[in-house]
């Protein structure tokens, strides 16, 4: 089964049968679910729609558009736009909600639905619940011909880009005089046009870019990892480039390069945007239970303090409310700047790297050297269908119960600057295991250890 609902959209495979795969039934059921609640929550008939360059999106957005226009709801169709261009767009245009359709970092067989509140930000989990049951009583109520929906087409990214130079952090000057030499790979998706608008409008003359058309036509697997990204690496050091840049097909993901083609580490373009803005802007910090610790040392050696959230934007979106923190985010490279907006923003991340990378007066690689060095071991744990997954988190939460532990989602444990994150899958039967070290191999090895307990347990 290929189509994944969840309380912050809808995604799933191209093509097969309805309610198996993303199937133009399926995404009209969920998107007038969706105009259903729009219409519920506010007397505004507005949604923003806008979309990656995957080949399915025109497609896609056709549908989504259209369904929208039915239920009475006015439209105003972005067409090709990133996913933070869309989230400030809501807000700007004063809509009641946005849908961008992207599947993100997934293959190009993917393709999805991201639904947004008034404010531009992924909707909340019992907004979420309420959608899913309206979708599944299939109770909508279309409007007559009289009270059709409109569309308009407009292109937000200028403004997008006017909004991140008007920050007081984002040193334009600085980045110019620099005459940086950058490396772009955009995966043959959106990026491929905001990336190096942005980077002209920052000053930057001299662009090398690889798969910057938006074709959709990925030209390797479009989740930024360093396995991923030998081509751009192998250019930053041909090229004599400063810096590479990377993002994933919607741009809400960054990655960094270094100038002797080595990975900035997708973990640490948080923690180096995180520095540069507490330096100027010395306030709270956010980030996820399995991004690296890194950002907690940074913070707290400002004498500021650092919070960590549950997985997921919205739950690290709350935890920086909550905290009136002033930089937060996740360790896949997405940074969320709240003087801008509430999400993942690889435009801004970019501009504020860059102006950080300006002012420090060094390279990229001599940068990334100034962080405390740490190493992320990923894993899972397979597990029998039908397997009580909960009852095995408490099992090893009572095991260690003499280590602090956090259990705001699965079971995070530390062992002084060591920790391990379990947490369930809610699409197959396994445990997702993330273990942090300051070695690699000592990383491994927790992982290995808290593995073999849990096959102990069951």
């Amino acid at each position: 089964m290929t189509l994944i609902t969840s309380i912050s959209g809808i995604r799933g495979t191209i093509g097969g049968r309805q309610s198996d795969n993303l199937t133009p039934p399926d995404i009209v059921k969920f998107t007038a679910a969706y105009g259903a609640w729009i219409l519920s929550q506010s007397a505004v008939r507005k949604v923003v729609v806008g979309r990656d360059a995957r080949l399915s999106g025109p497609m896609v957005q056709g549908l989504i558009v259209q369904t929208l226009v039915a239920m009475g709801i006015d439209v105003i169709d972005l067409g090709l736009a990133t996913t933070p261009t869309v989230e400030v767009a809501v807000t700007e245009l004063q809509a009641a909600g946005g849908i961008i359709v992207t599947a993100s970092h997934n293959p190009k067989q993917w393709n999805a639905l991201k639904l947004l509140n008034s404010r531009g930000e992924f909707i909340s989990g019992e907004d979420g619940t309420a959608l899913l049951e309206m979708a599944e009583t299939g109770n909508f109520e279309f409007a007559g011909v009289d009270t059709l929906g409109s569309v308009q087409t407009m292109d937000f990214l200028d403004r997008h880009i006017e909004m991140i130079l008007a920050l007081d952090l984002v040193d334009r000057e600085a980045i110019a005089k620099k005459n940086f030499r950058i490396a772009v790979d955009a995966v043959n998706s959106v990026g491929g046009i905001a990336v190096p608008k942005l980077l002209e409008a920052l000053g930057v003359k001299d662009i090398v870019k690889i798969h910057c058309e938006p074709t959709g036509k990925f030209a390797h697997n479009p989740e930024p990892l360093p396995e991923h990204l030998g081509e751009i690496s192998s250019t930053v050091k041909d090229k004599k480039c400063h810096l590479g840049i990377v993002v994933d097909p919607d741009v809400d993901r960054l990655a960094l390069v270094c100038e002797d083609g080595e990975m900035f580490g997708e973990e640490y373009t948080l923690v180096a945007v995180s520095e540069y803005v507490i330096k100027h802007k010395p306030g709270n910090t956010v980030s996820n239970l399995s991004s690296t610790r890194a950002l907690r040392d940074i913070t707290e050696k400002a004498g500021l303090k650092y919070f960590a959230s549950a997985v997921g934007e919205v739950n690290v979106v709350q935890k920086m409310k909550d905290n009136k923190a002033i930089i937060g985010g996740e360790g896949n490279g997405g940074i969320i700047l709240p003087e801008l907006h509430y999400g993942r923003d690889a435009l801004v991340g970019i501009a504020l790297f860059l102006s950080h990378l300006a002012n420090s007066n060094t390279s990229a690689s001599l940068l990334r050297a100034t962080y405390p060095s740490y190493f992320i071991s990923k894993n899972k744990a397979e597990l029998q269908p039908g397997t009580d997954v909960d009852a095995v988190l408490d099992k090893i939460r009572e095991k260690y119960k003499k280590q602090p532990v956090n259990t705001i989602d699965g079971v995070r444990i530390e062992f002084d600057n060591d920790w391990v994150h379990l947490r369930k899958s809610n699409t197959e039967p396994i445990i997702r295991i993330y273990a942090e070290s300051s070695t690699m191999n000592t990383a491994d090895a927790l992982a290995r250890k808290v593995i073999q307990d849990i096959g102990n347990l069951i």
